[in-house]
């Protein structure tokens, strides 16, 4: 390949003295293939993200400017200027493959002419990535149809009446298949090391060569014909005969390559062959579609050249319970392959379009599409559940098999983890929507506009639905998106930033350049879809780096690396990851679930209270509990007479009566966590008298005890007492509150009894 800032294409076909010129903003923009390395591909080569100058120029100046240049199937790819038509700019933006332009001459406008030219990904190992993974995609289809028991018959007769489209897909899947390197190295193996067998050959033979007789040689040597005279002297004369045959018929043993496992393979490599033939033949198919199968069927061709199998026969019946066929290293590939190949010719995938349609190459969204099939795997792993769900990817329909793998389409898998102390129901969703807008917090959704993840896995008890998991914050979602064309993990998560990085990021943002952008859409998704604990970037590079909100592994953010290679271990990181979050859910004590439950507790009424009134910050002085009004229990105590608060304010203390009898404390939650005492007596309407319960609890006192305390003269066996603080009220603005007013308030005999209220409910009955 050569690297050029400008090039210069010969369009006389067209028109004599027509040229196109075009311009990279610098070198290398520009690749020519002058070596043909690639031999589907066009000869130039632009990439990915640049921008090129185009002008058409001609010998008569004035003719150059009838030309236009245009993009039929892509919009903004092409765009001329206004009054100078003929010369603009080609602008791929993220399209990568063939691109296809028409070439148009005003005076002639039915007439149109096509320009191919290759546009690479800005990864150069794409092409690579590229057949790997539509590879994967078809095994792993084709073994799912299998498995499904898909009633699709089996047949070689490729009849498909049918669009350039369909075709284009049908054998793309194929060629992935026959274009793989795990197919050419079946090939190597079974020329370079055939099985063979020990055959018989029957051949006319010299009887004096022959030196020793079996008893069907004999026979021969005695019936046959060419007889010779024996001298009445020769020692057979004497048993009767008088002449025997000159050469008769004998079998010789040799190791033969004409095995039914040999001729299973040629038969095999001649059925690939002609559905390529077949393909290119076809009305429908496009200039690039006849290409691509003449190049495979030429690889065919020179594969079923070796002296091997012109010593093959044709096979009469096919043993595909072969021993050899089965396990031998070249064979069983071979086998695999041909077990594949007939699903594989009727698949036609709904999506495939946006991946290789007319030869674009969209490795992005192909990487999306194979990641999918990665994770599920994993998944199916650590959870152990059979995705059953999978059976409606693959839809019958007439003679064709549909691939349901779309974008914008919900593909899952569910079940429920039962291996463990906690049942765990699991979703796994590819294209979910979560709808945006939606003021019902209780349902999925995002609170601002409708996203849509690459993929999201959710988990929730089994003890609730998922509409009861979502209303309760007990489901939790967390989101992954696939990023082909991040090379590195700084693109993602970035480096730490100086002022002036910072300053020069802020002036690129007001241009409308956000470097962070996939950073940004993951912090998108944790903060703007409910219940979602964590959102991921998955990446084909090297570095993984999982960011924690606190001190567990959700909430979090952050990327994990997945390669497309045969590597076994492409996947441990995020493998790692999942297993993690599972045992994060086996664990009901944990922080986010303990968080999930306050939340649900905080957000579930409609009316969120208001409180307005000055109270303290801290109810303790090294500021570690917060005051929340809503949680702030305040005991509204009764005194009986001025001494009784006399003792309460000289011992800082308060006693209640024990017992079922009036006045008596109920010992309930609200009681025990209470952290305030207001205190009122007889007909009082209202009080500011408010005292700070310092004590951990209520203590149990005797009689004795509180006189010994200087309590005068106590009624009952035995007291529960809290110790006191009084308050500044200044901190509560110095009111007083009408206590009346609260629900658990009883009047007439019942109004000393003591209750509970919270903070708010307090400071709304405010003088």
């Amino acid at each position: 390949m050569e690297k050029v800032q400008s090039i210069e294409i010969d369009l006389s076909h067209i028109d004599e003295g027509l040229q196109l010129f075009i311009d990279a903003q610098k070198k290398g923009d520009i690749e020519v293939d002058t070596n043909n390395s690639y031999e589907h591909e066009p000869t130039y080569q632009l990439k990915e993200g640049c921008f090129y100058d185009f002008e058409f120029s001609h010998k008569n100046e004035n003719l150059s400017k009838n030309y236009r240049l245009f993009c039929s199937d892509q919009n903004n790819i092409v765009k001329n200027r206004k009054r100078k038509e003929h010369i603009g700019v080609i602008a791929p933006n993220i399209f990568v493959g063939t691109l296809t332009l028409q070439i148009l001459n005003t005076e002639n406008p039915k007439k149109l002419w096509d320009l191919q030219l290759e546009v690479q990904s800005k990864k150069t190992n794409y092409r690579q990535d590229y057949q790997y993974m539509l590879n994967d995609i078809t095994s792993k289809c084709t073994d799912l149809i299998i498995q499904a028991n898909s009633p699709v018959s089996h047949s070689f007769e490729t009849d498909y009446n049918t669009d350039n489209k369909t075709l284009y897909q049908r054998f793309a899947f194929v060629s992935s298949i026959i274009n793989s390197d795990d197919f050419e190295d079946a090939v190597q193996r079974i020329v370079t090391s055939p099985t063979t067998n020990w055959t018989e050959e029957a051949e006319i033979t010299d009887v004096r060569k022959i030196k020793r007789f079996k008893n069907s040689e004999l026979k021969s040597l005695i019936n046959s014909d060419n007889r010779l005279q024996l001298k009445k002297t020769h020692p057979l004369n004497r048993s009767g005969i008088k002449s025997i045959a000159t050469k008769i018929e004998t079998y010789r043993k040799f190791e033969s390559v004409d095995t039914s496992e040999n001729r299973f393979i040629k038969h095999a490599l001649e059925t690939f062959l002609k559905f390529c033939m077949d393909i290119a033949n076809h009305p429908n198919a496009g200039t690039r579609l006849k290409e691509e199968a003449d190049l495979v069927s030429e690889k065919l061709e020179t594969q079923l050249q070796h002296d091997l199998f012109k010593e093959v026969s044709i096979p009469t019946t096919l043993k595909l319970n072969s021993p050899t066929l089965q396990r031998k290293e070249g064979y069983r590939e071979i086998l695999n392959v041909w077990l594949k190949f007939d699903l594989a010719a009727k698949l036609v995938w709904n999506g495939g379009d946006e991946v290789y349609s007319g030869g674009k190459k969209d490795i992005a969204t192909l990487y999306e599409y194979w990641l999918f099939f990665k994770l599920l795997e994993v998944l199916k792993h650590i959870f152990e559940i059979e995705p059953k769900e999978l059976e409606k990817l693959i839809v019958p329909s007439n003679d064709q098999l549909s691939l349901q793998l779309k974008q914008g389409k919900i593909t899952a898998l569910q079940g429920v983890y039962t291996k463990a102390n906690r049942n765990l129901n699991i979703r796994f969703n590819y294209n979910r929507s979560f709808k945006g807008g939606t003021d019902d917090i209780s349902k999925p959704g995002s609170w601002t506009t409708t996203l849509r993840p690459d993929y999201t896995l959710s988990i929730w008890p089994t003890s609730q639905s998922e509409t009861e998991a979502e209303a309760t914050e007990q489901i939790v979602h967390i989101h992954f998106d696939a990023k082909y064309k991040v090379a590195n993990i700084n693109q993602i998560l970035g480096e730490e930033k100086s002022d002036n990085s910072l300053d020069n990021e802020k002036q690129q943002n007001l241009k409308g350049i956000y470097k962070n952008a996939d950073l940004l859409k993951m912090h998108a998704y944790k903060d703007a879809i409910r219940r979602t604990s964590g959102a991921y970037v998955i990446y084909p590079g090297e570095t993984n780096k999982p960011l924690r909100g606190f001190h567990e592994v959700l909430p979090g953010l952050g990327a994990f690396p997945i390669k497309p290679s045969e590597d076994s271990n492409e996947t441990i990181y995020i493998e790692n990851f999942i297993k993690e979050v599972l045992k994060h859910f086996l664990n009901t004590a944990s922080q986010r679930e303990n968080i999930a439950h306050k939340r649900f507790n905080v957000y579930k009424n409609d009316i969120p209270n208001e409180v307005s009134e000055p109270i303290p910050e801290y109810f303790n002085t090294d500021k570690t509990e917060k005051i929340i009004p809503d949680e702030t229990q305040i005991l509204i105590g009764f005194y009986n007479t001025k001494s009784q608060y006399d003792w309460i304010n000289k011992k800082q203390m308060y006693n209640f009566r024990m017992g079922s009898g009036n006045g008596s404390l109920v010992l309930d939650k609200e009681t025990v966590s209470a952290k305030y005492l207001l205190l009122h007596t007889h007909k009082d309407k209202s009080s500011g008298d408010l005292w700070k319960i310092v004590s951990k609890g209520p203590k149990v006192y005797s009689k004795e005890n509180l006189i010994k305390k200087g309590y005068y003269n106590p009624s009952q066996d035995y007291y529960l007492v809290i110790e006191l603080e009084k308050v500044n009220l200044s901190e509560f603005g110095n009111n007083s509150w009408d206590f009346r007013k609260l629900k658990n308030y009883n009047s007439g005999n019942a109004s000393a009894k003591p209750f509970t209220a919270s903070l708010t409910e307090l400071l709304k009955t405010k003088i």
